[in-house]
C-alpha cells in the first residue's frame, strides 16, 4: 500500500492536517509497515557484517587499503 502524497499548497495541507486531527480524515499510514532491518533480511540482504564474515582476512585488508587510498590518496 502506498501512501498518498501530501498537498503542496499550504492551505490544502493545513486543511488536511486539521481533518486528520479532528478524525474526519484517517491518516494515511501503511498498517503493516515492517521495520527496515527485518524487511532487508527478508529480501536476502544481510549487511556489512555478513559480508565481512564471508571474506578472508586478506580480502578485507585489500578492501580497506583501497578505501584508505581513495580517501587519503593524492588528489590530482
Amino acid at each position: 500500500m502506498t501512501t498518498p502524497k501530501r498537498p503542496r499548497d499550504a492551505n490544502q495541507l493545513a486543511k488536511l492536517v486539521l481533518d486528520i486531527a479532528t478524525g474526519e480524515e484517517p491518516e494515511a499510514m501503511p498498517e503493516e509497515a515492517e521495520p527496515k532491518l527485518e524487511a532487508a533480511v527478508a529480501r536476502g540482504r544481510k549487511g556489512g557484517k555478513a559480508r565481512a564474515k564471508a571474506l578472508t582476512e586478506e580480502e578485507r585488508a585489500e578492501i580497506a587499503r583501497k578505501a584508505a587510498e581513495a580517501r587519503w590518496g593524492k588528489k590530482g
